[in-house]
């Protein structure tokens, strides 16, 4: 049995290293003569101003593809790699997702349980103060809680390293009548699982409840499954984790001229503080397409990470005037582009990011911009991920 056991594991080692050496080597006769996925990006940002970019694309769960353009730090012409580091916005939801599912499995939270259940003090929407509010809900954005504007986007960002309040007590003060955030307009009219409203402010409550569930806060619990389980050594939640020389400075652009801006936390960092690489997300990525498994490590048994990737809205259950073929929800997750692509984009002050596959998890891209561009500009972000995904297509042809 150990002799036949060790031909497997030859047979085996050599198909993986020659797939590999095929991709590869596609990737290179593709590369050899500037490609044109290098033209459109580099025709793209000089087009727009944006400062650096870095990307990655997955083939059927297997990274084959990754490279850095334009610069990290522009000023002292220092490139963008696909190891550069920078926060990723709300694709860190997907992360806080996983903890909560990681919690779920060790038994210290139920998706349907009533929150209030976990809570030191008691969250209700007084338009609707006998509906529970779940965890569940919470994921799939239809809670029936809310962020206020301007309040979320004024107050709840840290520049020049200021000491950031308490999650709890922001979130005591947001949503306990009497706090100082506190407002009627926290909350929708209508009961949890009636509207998708989109909100930051109660990612934040679902990773509070995870650090109040496990004793752990979000960022060490986060390191102990997912950056110690996949080798993300150069990711974190917070600044004070990141080596600063691999982080991407960020840049905005403000009437037609591209500027600098600082760095920046957030008091409710669930919703995107992690801040990670093109290279050590699209671990993680893998991880979520291929069902809570990577190299053969299981980081979350199979039917949670099922249940956390499976479509939430059926035609039985679903928000008001939501349209689940354009439209439908995973657990911190949801379809894109008309309900063609799966996963989670974030958008941030000098930060864009996509991390999106299409339906069957055959081509997955990763991909950073360290620059803010005006809204009507937008296109110009979705257009290199489109074109990465167009290139991932010809990857896969030619395998």
């Amino acid at each position: 049995m150990k002799k036949i056991n060790y031909i497997l594991i030859f047979i085996s080692i050599s198909i993986f290293h020659y797939q590999r050496l095929s991709a590869q080597n596609l990737i290179n006769n593709l590369d050899s003569k500037k490609s044109l996925i290098d033209s459109i990006i580099e025709n793209k940002m000089k087009q727009s101003g944006i400062v650096g970019i870095g990307a990655a694309i997955i083939i059927d769960k297997k990274l084959v593809w990754e490279k850095g353009y334009g610069y990290s730090d522009k000023e002292k012409g220092i490139a963008f790699t696909p190891s550069t580091v920078m926060n990723i916005a709300s694709i860190s939801k997907t992360f806080t997702g996983f903890c909560m599912m990681k919690a779920v499995e060790e038994e210290k939270v139920s998706l349907d349980e009533d929150i209030n259940n976990y809570l030191p003090f008691k969250v209700v929407n007084p338009n609707f103060p006998d509906e529970k509010i779940t965890l569940r809900r919470l994921a799939t954005h239809t809670s029936g809680l809310t962020d206020r504007y301007p309040f979320y986007t004024d107050s709840t960002y840290i520049y020049d390293g200021q000491k950031a309040e308490d999650l709890g007590i922001f979130l005591k003060n947001y949503y306990v009548k009497g706090g100082k955030y506190y407002s009627k307009d926290n909350f929708l009219n209508a009961k949890p699982g009636k509207i998708r409203d989109y909100s930051n402010i109660a990612t934040g409550l679902t990773g509070y409840i995870v650090e109040l569930r496990t004793g752990k806060k979000l960022n060490a619990y986060g390191k102990q499954f997912i950056f110690n389980s996949l080798k993300m050594k150069n990711s974190g939640w917070f600044l004070s984790e990141i080596d600063m020389v691999k982080h991407s400075k960020l840049y905005a652009k403000k009437e037609g001229k591209i500027e600098q801006i600082p760095l920046y936390e957030g008091i409710t960092y669930p919703d995107g503080g992690v801040r990670t690489s093109v290279d050590e997300l699209s671990r993680f990525f893998i991880t979520l397409l291929n069902d809570g498994e990577y190299n053969g490590k299981r980081l979350l048994k199979k039917e949670l990470a099922q249940e956390m990737l499976r479509f939430q809205y059926t035609e039985k259950n679903k928000p008001d005037s939501l349209d689940i073929k354009k439209m439908n929800s995973g657990i911190f997750w949801s379809t894109k582009l008309g309900g063609t692509r799966i996963g989670h984009n974030g958008s941030d002050p000098g930060v864009r990011t996509f991390m999106l596959s299409d339906l069957e998890r055959e081509i997955g891209v990763v991909v950073f911009f360290n620059t803010s561009l005006d809204e009507k500009d937008e296109n110009v972000f979705f257009g290199i991920y489109e074109a990465l995904y167009r290139y991932g297509q010809k990857i896969k042809q030619g395998q």
